[in-house]
């Protein structure tokens, strides 16, 4: 197992020959896509990356992320704190051959002559894995100054007429 830095880029399928496991952390700051989301850049995410075979002699990365990050809740508009990451499988497959066939559950991760770009995955899935809508728990959530919640309705509130029912009565009297 390699702790530490990861490195930026790497190669797949020497590392699935070695049974390699790269373990460490990589900074938000690296992945601007992500930031521009984010109200802060600060922080890091954890990253585990493992190499293996499977049962079916399919070279896989199994990824593990974990990263807390701050955004804007659309609820109150004040900043909020978000765990997201997940666990990822990818079968590690040679550009251009097809992809039918792979096991449920895996990914499909074409690899070229070029190194993988770590840090390019990872902002990837954090992009994928980031609240569509972000707010605070309502518990926890305010609305902001100067807005006004809708007034709950009160069971001693009488029903009005709808002033449009005399227009339906119209319509069903065939003498107009």
């Amino acid at each position: 197992m390699l702790n530490g830095p990861i490195p930026p880029h790497v190669d797949p399928r020497k590392l699935v020959e070695r049974e390699a496991t790269l373990e460490g952390e990589l900074p938000l700051v690296k992945m601007p896509r992500v930031c521009e989301q984010l109200t802060s850049s600060e922080g890091n995410v954890r990253a585990k990356f493992s190499f293996f075979r499977d049962e079916q002699k399919l070279a896989v990365m199994h990824v593990n992320l974990d990263a807390e990050v701050s955004m804007v809740c659309q609820r109150c508009l004040e900043p909020a704190t978000f765990h997201v990451g997940g666990e990822y499988d990818f079968a590690i497959i040679q550009e251009g051959k097809t992809v039918e066939g792979l096991p449920k559950g895996y990914d499909a991760l074409e690899v070229g002559e070029e190194p993988l770009d770590l840090v390019s995955l990872v902002e990837d899935e954090l992009l994928l894995a980031l609240p569509i809508v972000p707010v605070h728990d309502p518990e926890e959530c305010q609305h902001p100054a100067g807005f006004a919640a809708a007034p709950e309705p009160s069971e001693s509130e009488e029903e009005r007429p709808n002033p449009f029912s005399v227009l339906a009565q119209l319509k069903r009297d065939p003498n107009v």
